[in-house]
């Protein structure tokens, strides 16, 4: 692991569940299902066959991978959840709210004069517009999102094409992010990594420790400004 003693070129951030509070459109597909982990399996699906689509070297984006994910839970669980309904619950994505320490947080790091930016699996044509309605667009030069390279995080070629953008080389970037297979991608990259810890999220045991672990963008923030 490197040593977390030298502020990063770029903070590069994940959006989903990192920046953005998917708490209600949890609940909402539970309460649908009538299954306290059906949120859970449908993200689980949704990850797992957006690596279908990378292994495959096809592409769907990850509103479509998602409908498809919310079709095989339905399946998988055996509730008839009608088509027009699979619908609105994905869609709820595009209208989550940020973490409540996400403002504060993004503040104090521009506050700083850290470079911000964000990477994400979604379509651009749905989460950077989403990104400008919480009020959020504005603390990021860049708004990243996979479909430029047509490959989902944790491929190593979002990665690189964020820093290539950026002007930076890969070692020079810091991925933030709340999932830990993110961590492991952007490590594996050549990245330098810090983990917010949402609560239910966990880092990958077989991958290499990200330098800074903290509860709240905020916390992360005050970690990040006593680098040098």
């Amino acid at each position: 692991m490197k040593s977390p003693n030298k502020r990063p070129a770029v903070l590069l951030f994940d959006v989903n569940e990192t920046l953005l509070d998917l708490s209600d459109m949890q609940q909402a597909v539970n309460k649908a299902f009538d299954n306290e982990l059906a949120f859970k399996l449908w993200f689980a699906y949704l990850l797992e066959y957006a690596l279908v689509e990378n292994s495959t070297g096809k592409y769907h984006d990850f509103s479509k991978v998602g409908q498809a994910a919310m079709q095989m839970i339905t399946k998988a669980l055996g509730k008839d959840i009608p088509e027009e309904k699979q619908q609105e619950l994905v869609r709820m994505v595009n209208d989550t709210p940020p973490h409540p320490d996400v403002v504060p947080g993004l503040e104090k790091l521009q506050a700083a004069g850290f470079r911000l930016a964000t990477l994400t699996n979604s379509p651009a044509a749905s989460g950077i517009p989403h990104l400008e309605q919480v009020g959020l667009k504005h603390f990021f030069e860049e708004t990243f999102s996979v479909d430029s390279v047509q490959k989902f995080k944790p491929h190593r070629s979002p990665y690189q094409h964020a820093a290539d953008q950026l002007g930076v080389e890969m070692e020079e970037v810091m991925m933030v992010a709340a999932h830990g297979w993110d961590m492991a991608g952007a490590l594996r990259a050549g990245m330098r990594a810090a983990f917010i810890s949402r609560p239910g999220q966990a880092l990958y045991p077989l991958a290499p420790e990200p330098e800074l672990t903290a509860p709240t963008l905020l916390a992360l923030a005050q970690q990040l400004e006593r680098l040098a």
